[in-house]
């Protein structure tokens, strides 16, 4: 029977249920989330920091997963786009709380070339592709009605064709040093298992709860 949402009854984790590629047991668990009707699987709580080391978060969505690792699309003036810009690593947190998992990715980023971006957004809603023209995303706005007078005015500039991807608008690959999957196990005695790279291959060790 299957355990309650949320809850830590769910079985162990043991190190034998784990692909010896992260990349591979990754897929698996957001299958699984999938399977269970977890409410956005792919979101994930990105962080970032500024050249300083002052880091910000936020949640964004996981729009593909290679071999290399895991990748995001954004505003490239963004805080965030900014921040990678200035210093390319990131961590990421993915929480299946009905699942009782998580999992916990650590790496460099780099750009994804431009034709990878554009075949992306070309399949985002047109409504989507319009308003990343729009937004001046994380710059101030004294109203809603500037985003609204810019929309208008991006929707008329592209009225009757297609919207090409916006220049400061691109994707990222957030390539893994070490990715931590988490099974929630009942008095915060939690299974946790630690991939870290070792050349082209991948250690894998159990961390205390």
């Amino acid at each position: 029977m299957q355990a309650p949402s949320g809850t830590h009854e769910h079985g162990p984790l043991e190190r034998s249920d784990l692909d010896p590629d992260p990349i591979v047991q990754f897929h698996r668990w957001l299958a699984a989330a999938d399977a269970a009707g977890v409410p956005l699987a792919n979101a994930i709580a990105l962080a970032t920091a500024d050249a300083s080391g002052a880091p910000s978060v936020r949640h964004v969505l996981l729009r593909g997963i290679t071999d290399e690792g895991f990748v995001f699309f954004t505003n490239i003036s963004s805080r965030k786009g900014r921040e990678l810009g200035a210093n390319p690593r990131a961590s990421f947190t993915v929480l299946w709380r009905e699942l009782d998992r998580q999992v916990c990715v650590r790496g460099s980023v780099t750009d994804l070339p431009s034709a990878s971006s554009d075949a992306y957004f070309a399949t985002r809603a047109r409504e989507a592709q319009l308003g990343a023209w729009a937004s001046r995303q994380s710059e101030p706005m004294a109203q809603r009605t500037e985003l609204e007078r810019r929309l208008e005015e991006t929707a008329e500039r592209f009225d009757g064709g297609d919207v090409p991807r916006p220049p400061f608008w691109g994707g990222y690959l957030l390539t893994p040093d070490d990715i931590e999957f988490w099974q929630g196990q009942p008095f915060r005695l939690h299974d946790r298992f630690r991939y870290a790279r070792d050349g082209d291959a991948w250690t894998i060790e159990r961390l205390y709860p």
